[in-house]
């Protein structure tokens, strides 16, 4: 509200003299120090998250940059003695030929996990908004339990499950005729062993996607099916005309989820086979770790995770731009 102007006289002064006396002016700086306030709140609520980030994963980051910069054995940390190589473990690490096939590798593996997960956790999703309540719930709450398994807990059912000796799977395939299948040994190979992770991780995955993806369909009106069946418009259509561009953001930030998740998944790779056999099944964290902990190169282990994150960070850039793009060309 704009300021008011009172004219006024003090006594004794002449008739012709006037002065001007504002008012309204003091309700101007409360409403101000309240928007100040306000415009500082969002920040403030990010410093407390700001600052755990900053604590559990700024220091680690930063302490493990300077030991990829350092020859570090056992024989130094007995010493407790510092011994700075500079580059020399980027160096050896970059110029070493089974570095760039464990990256080959854990790309290659990324993007078949992450396609199996977004096409069964697409298909599970809307499998979900087509079913009835008791189902849905019934299939929702098997989901969840499956998304909550402890990891550990779950790689640990699925050596049980693919055992050789006394494996539920080698029992049901020899029950149904594959009687080669009776003691076969599901990480005797690389392919074999692969396929294990990849189950596994599947596995763990959908859940995440396929309950995204059903919120996404529920945001969508009815009205628009209903139009899309009056203008003759099937199952393929309705999906491809209604229901695909109100899910696509949530496939394309799902699909960034995922590729973050699957490209560190050390716990399943390791605790199946150690990255074995014969070091075949290995991908970039299990490397990582070999390298370091396993051959007690903790300077090597540290550069190689650190070329890890950076491999990550390239990969999702690149996707993110795709992305993009792809909006773009929709506008």
């Amino acid at each position: 509200m704009a300021a008011m102007s009172v004219q006024t006289r003090r006594a004794g002064e002449p008739p012709g003299t006037v002065r001007k006396q504002r008012t309204g002016g003091p309700h101007r700086s409360p409403s101000r120090a309240r928007a100040r306030a306000a415009g500082r709140a969002p920040y403030l609520l990010l410093l407390p998250a700001l600052a755990v980030t900053v604590v559990f994963l700024g220091y680690p980051m930063l302490t493990n940059g300077v030991l990829s910069f350092q020859n570090l054995n056992m024989g130094q940390l007995i010493q407790h003695a510092t011994e700075w190589n500079g580059v020399a473990n980027y160096r050896q690490i970059l110029g070493n030929a089974e570095f760039w096939q464990v990256t080959l590798r854990s790309i290659l593996f990324t993007a078949a996990n992450v396609v199996l997960i977004m096409a069964v956790g697409t298909l599970v999703g809307l499998l979900l908004a087509r079913l009835g309540r008791r189902m849905r719930f019934t299939l929702m709450f098997g989901l969840v339990l499956a998304w909550a398994m402890p990891v550990i807990a779950a790689t640990t059912v699925y050596q049980w499950l693919f055992a050789q000796r006394f494996g539920v799977v080698n029992w049901v395939l020899d029950h149904l005729g594959w009687h080669g299948m009776a003691a076969f040994n599901w990480t005797g190979s690389q392919f074999s062993t692969f396929f294990v992770i990849t189950v596994l991780i599947v596995w763990q995955s959908v859940p995440f996607v396929a309950i995204n993806l059903y919120a996404a369909t529920t945001t969508i009106p009815k009205e628009l099916y209903e139009a899309a069946a009056l203008d003759g418009a099937g199952v393929w259509k309705g999906f491809t005309s209604v229901t695909l561009p109100f899910i696509r953001p949530f496939l394309y930030a799902t699909t960034f989820l995922e590729v973050i998740w699957v490209f560190k998944a050390f716990t399943q790779v390791f605790a199946i086979n150690e990255g074995g056999p014969d070091r075949l099944t290995e991908i970039l964290p299990v490397y990582a770790y070999i390298e370091g902990m396993g051959n007690q190169h903790y300077g090597m282990g540290a550069a190689v995770s650190l070329l890890t994150i950076l491999i990550l960070l390239a990969l999702t850039s690149y996707y993110l731009r795709i992305v993009l793009r792809q909006e773009e060309d929709e506008r």
